[in-house]
């Protein structure tokens, strides 16, 4: 087991944790306003895949969090670099709120399938498209894997399920983007601590779990999906 060291830095978690949807957390600004009052970094981290970096913070500070944008690392974020990276044209399936992070990508021609959440486009029709894409030897890159999130009417189903069919049905294999060993540390880039002097804030038992695979501690709250 790793020596823990003094705390340096909190990854907070935002849907679930901070608000759902359009609906602050009861207590959560006030609990942020004390997190900044303390000697640590905060960064903020999501895997939602239906809005874009703009999107999110327009809501987080319409719901009166003191946020800035350097300060959010999202799924987007790291699925464009991989996207870069790899040097594909991917057939987009994320919400087309979140396609202003995509921005300069090369879409047309697709050669590669990427699947973040988009209820709008999980039909048939589409998620066929993506089958023949992928017989054709086209990689599946899967944004995350989430099982279901938390919506006010209750439990969603995620994009999980919908990447396993087409894992099954193509006999291959998703890459995923959101893997704690890359994710949580791309999250601390930049602010110079080590997993070791983190935690991370979370409503869910996958990404607390996940965190504390790289060496972070965890804190789970009884809010969003717990």
């Amino acid at each position: 087991m790793a020596t823990r060291h003094a705390l340096e830095a909190v990854l907070v978690d935002l849907s679930g944790t901070l608000h759902i949807e359009d609906a602050a957390v009861p207590g959560a600004q006030e609990a942020l306003k004390r997190l900044r009052g303390a000697s640590v970094i905060v960064r903020f981290v999501t895997n939602t895949t239906k809005k874009s970096k703009q999107d999110l913070l327009q809501r987080l500070r319409k719901l009166e969090f003191d946020i800035s944008e350097n300060e959010i690392f999202t799924s987007l974020t790291a699925a464009r670099s991989l996207l870069k990276q790899k040097q594909v044209r991917p057939m987009l399936l994320v919400d087309d709120r979140a396609l202003p992070d995509f921005k300069g990508i090369q879409t047309s021609d697709p050669n590669a399938v990427v699947i973040g959440l988009a209820p709008e486009h999980f039909h048939y029709q589409i998620l066929n498209q993506a089958f023949w894409l992928l017989l054709d030897g086209a990689p599946l890159i899967a944004i995350h894997k989430a099982r279901y999130y938390k919506r006010k009417d209750g439990l969603a189903l995620g994009p999980g399920p919908f990447v396993t069919a087409l894992e099954y049905a193509t006999d291959t294999k998703a890459t995923v983007v959101e893997k704690p060993e890359t994710f949580f540390l791309e999250a601390l880039r930049g602010t110079g601590c080590e997993p070791e002097e983190a935690v991370m804030i979370d409503d869910c038992r996958d990404d607390v779990g996940g965190a504390q695979d790289v060496g972070m501690l965890g804190i789970l709250v009884k809010t969003g999906k717990y």
